[in-house]
């Protein structure tokens, strides 16, 4: 009998998946153009999207059950496991604001300490990943379902998404294994596999860490791949329609084949390449939509005070709160996991590999992700799509999404179109290379590592395949993977808080305490000591 060595078997697995996918998929997507005439069979691409459809409308039955409440269940996962978090930390995200701002400014960067990329890079990497066009297009939803009170809804799931980021991140760094060649996994899958095990859950854990594995694997070649290039081209090609009449919609292949050169020079490099990108990338996009922003609502300074009063009061109105509730939280998760993915696990996946030995310290720099997303850029969207007007526009009725938040901007900037564009070129590329990287290693702990290039191979592919193809029901189901992903997680990150608790007073005692060396960095690399921390209080 002859005995196959794993190594072997992964080879031979990924030669034959790559070579599937890489044939199959861009065949598919240009099968997906033909022209089904009457009579004619339907194209395999409507094949698989009806099967697709029919898996689709069986996970919207379990995800967004309600039990009468009106509230789906993904989302009653989410919030319980956000507010819990809070609470069991005796909220972490309020009194370590100030101390978390220090360490993503390097404070207490050591160059020493074991790691991949440093705490700004590893926030610019997660946040590369959440911040995109739900940013953009998901609030505006929001708003016009919900209204201005949708927007109170939206700043308290961010408040409270900070906790969970911060548990699932810490124990990414605590859980985390960095190989000999230095390299580093971790993340849900290491943390429930592993953690579990230490629990005297063995079983469990495995069980769990290889679905968030798959969820995970499936959810970035969908949302964090296919439909940022689908939705990204949609909207270029729109302003470009709108401004010129030049029509380019027969070049998505080409649009698709640029984006996927533009992420495998990035992607090849692992996440130190990655979190050099990114930490050039994030801040320019939020920056310039930043700027814009507060000059449109600079234009309408006046209006602000009202506006925010209402915000408040229609939070608390009887429409507004159902409103608020479907379309701050319920549309935000289904189309941008309340716009942070906290709870989700991925993040974790990137903070794993920051350089620091203080595993709380990471879960710090990654409470502030979901203020920046959320509470900021999110918060941003709202007032200029509301200040606006736009949303209430009869004139603009059947508008909506990034199309109307370019509308909002418009109004006053009449150019920003085009930087809109830009900006949701950049969102969408740095959201890439970021999911590239989770699923990247969820397939490594899946398959192994020798087979880490054919995932790659299979991104690339999807690259062009989420430009060309119309699957719309393909999108939505790996959509609907990236919620799952928090079934699995906040289970086991709600039976692993206690050994984040733990964690968190000893950290909490010792900067109080003084005892936390802040580092420089000389002119030579050398690590130089700036003394003792002053005590708190």
């Amino acid at each position: 009998m002859i005995r196959i060595s794993r190594a072997v078997r992964e080879k031979h697995f990924g030669v034959a998946l790559a070579t599937a996918c890489l044939v199959g998929l861009p065949g598919l997507a240009f099968a997906e153009t033909a022209d089904p005439a009457a009579g004619t069979a339907p194209t395999l691409a409507q094949q698989i999207d009806g099967v697709f459809s029919r898996l689709v409308d069986s996970m919207a039955g379990v995800l967004f059950y309600d039990f009468g409440t009106g509230v789906p269940l993904i989302v009653l996962w989410l919030i319980a496991g956000a507010i819990f978090f809070t609470l069991r930390m005796r909220f972490v995200n309020v009194r370590a604001f100030r101390h978390a701002i220090d360490v993503v400014r390097g404070k207490y960067d050591d160059p020493k300490d074991k790691g991949e990329v440093t705490h700004f890079q590893a926030l610019t990497s997660a946040l590369s990943g959440t911040v995109g066009l739900g940013n953009i297009a998901g609030v505006t939803i929001a708003v016009s379902t919900g209204g201005p009170g949708a927007v109170f809804w939206m700043l308290v799931a961010g408040f409270f998404g900070m906790s969970s980021k911060f548990v699932e991140c810490t124990l990414g760094q605590m859980y985390r294994r960095v190989r000999p060649d230095g390299r580093v996994s971790g993340g849900p899958m290491e943390y429930l596999d592993r953690g579990l095990a230490d629990l005297g859950m063995p079983r469990v854990g495995k069980t769990l860490g290889i679905l968030f594995a798959l969820l995970c694997i499936g959810g970035c070649l969908g949302g964090g791949n296919m439909f940022q290039a689908n939705q990204s081209f949609s909207l270029i090609s729109a302003t470009v329609a709108d401004r010129t009449g030049a029509d380019l919609s027969g070049y998505s292949w080409a649009y698709g084949l640029v984006l996927a050169l533009l992420v495998a020079i990035v992607i090849v490099g692992g996440i130190k390449r990655i979190g050099r990108a990114t930490s050039k990338i994030v801040p320019l996009m939020c920056g310039i939509y930043l700027a814009a922003s507060i000059f449109v609502i600079a234009t309408h300074a006046a209006e602000v005070p009202a506006l925010l009063a209402r915000i408040v009061t229609d939070a608390f109105s009887g429409q507004a709160v159902a409103g608020g509730m479907l379309g701050a939280i319920v549309v935000g998760v289904k189309r941008a996991v309340f716009s942070n993915e906290a709870g989700i696990g991925s993040a974790a996946i990137a903070h794993a590999a920051a350089k620091t030995d203080e595993p709380v310290r990471e879960g710090l720099v990654a409470l502030l992700g979901p203020f920046v997303d959320t509470i900021v850029i999110c918060l941003m969207t709202a007032l200029v799509v509301l200040i606006t007007g736009v949303w209430e526009n009869p004139a603009l009725e059947g508008v909506e999404g990034a199309a109307l938040t370019s509308r909002a901007f418009e109004s006053v900037i009449g150019w920003f179109p085009y930087v809109l564009s830009a900006a949701v070129f950049l969102f969408a590329y740095s959201t890439m290379i970021s999911w590239s990287y989770y699923g990247e290693r969820c397939w490594e702990h899946v398959f192994g590592r020798r087979s880490t290039p054919v995932f790659k191979g299979l991104f690339l592919a999807c690259v062009l395949l989420g430009a060309v193809a119309n699957l719309g029901s393909v999108l939505v189901f790996t959509d609907m993977m990236i919620l799952c992903m928090a079934f699995p997680n906040i289970a086991g990150v709600v039976i692993l808080s206690g050994k984040v608790r733990s964690a968190l007073d000893d950290y909490w005692r010792r900067y109080r305490g003084g005892e936390m060396r802040a580092f420089d960095e000389s002119p030579e690399g050398d690590s130089i000591s700036l003394g003792i921390e002053p005590a708190v209080s």
